[in-house]
């Protein structure tokens, strides 16, 4: 009976939608087990038939065989597709997905470090070393300028323009961006230019990186992963911190103060704004203070 249904909302996924044959057997995986629930139910309507308390008692039904909100929220998503493929094609003239509710996904939020926390971190070194005054440098630049740690393992003295305040970085698919980089982070990055970086021997081809190791090559990721790892655990902070949680918190400092996130989104260097929304988990304290200050129609 759904034979006709199926094969035509293919067609649909295929002509229309252009999808893939992974996502076009995935759409069809949702629609199969819609109809294997209905037949389980002792009566296989047809899709003009179904109603949206069918729908939410299949739901129901697919949470309690043990599926994953994240799995539910999937197959309603197919669903909604297979409805939009019905009212085009006439065979419903109702769309009973328009009230089904997902389940509510948890967005896992990575692990943010504050102000002071970072202070304790960046305090943990040791500024009477060569290793010590460089890893001040760089730990001051990550969360200055929010980079990735591979942003700051290639960063080039010919990208730093700190008479200006401003640094040139290579992002994800060799897209430039300049970032603008704070007093304290142009600071030790000179101490560290001036004062070791100058007495180094150099390898070539690394002539302009700007962080080098003792042989006077440009340091690896695990490398910077392992310098704040030992840092933090000095800080005595228990929380789950790598070179990301810098930018991380660099983001996240910025949106709790209020900046624009279309201004984070450049300076991160995300292609998509969805992205940079991930750091807008403020708390609700924030957003009511933000309101009270900011919203003349808001009312305790």
């Amino acid at each position: 009976m759904w034979e006709p249904y199926k094969k035509g909302f293919k067609a649909y996924l295929q002509l229309e939608r252009s999808l893939s044959g992974n996502s076009i057997e995935a759409y069809l995986n949702d629609i199969e087990k819609l109809t294997n629930f209905l037949q389980a139910n002792g009566h296989l309507k047809n899709p003009s038939e179904i109603k949206l308390a069918d729908l939410q008692r299949f739901i129901q039904w697919i949470a309690e065989l043990g599926m994953s909100a994240t799995s539910q929220a999937r197959i309603i998503s197919g669903i909604r597709t297979f409805y939009k493929y019905c009212l085009l094609e006439d065979i419903s003239n109702i769309d009973p997905t328009t009230l089904l509710e997902a389940p509510k996904l948890k967005r896992a939020l990575p692990d943010v470090l504050s102000f002071d926390e970072i202070e304790n971190v960046i305090s943990q070194i040791d500024l009477s070393t060569a290793e010590g005054t460089r890893n001040k440098a760089i730990l001051e630049t990550l969360y200055s300028c929010g980079l990735r740690v591979s942003e700051a393992v290639n960063l080039k003295l010919s990208q730093l323009f700190l008479d200006v305040g401003f640094i040139r970085v290579l992002g994800k698919g060799n897209k430039e961006r300049l970032v603008p980089i704070g007093d304290s982070a142009i600071k030790y990055i000179n101490i560290y230019k001036k004062t070791v970086r100058v007495h180094q021997p150099i390898q070539p081809g690394e002539e302009d990186i700007v962080f080098l190791n003792r042989r006077g090559k440009r340091l690896t990721r695990v490398m910077i992963f392992l310098i704040i790892k030992d840092l933090v655990k000095k800080a005595g902070i228990k929380k789950n911190i790598s070179p990301h949680t810098f930018r991380h918190s660099f983001a996240t400092h910025l949106v709790e103060g209020g900046a624009d996130l279309r201004a984070v989104q450049e300076m991160l260097g995300h292609e998509s704004i969805t992205t940079t929304e991930i750091y807008t988990h403020l708390d609700r304290e924030f957003l009511r203070k933000t309101l009270e200050q900011f919203h003349p129609g808001f009312k305790l």
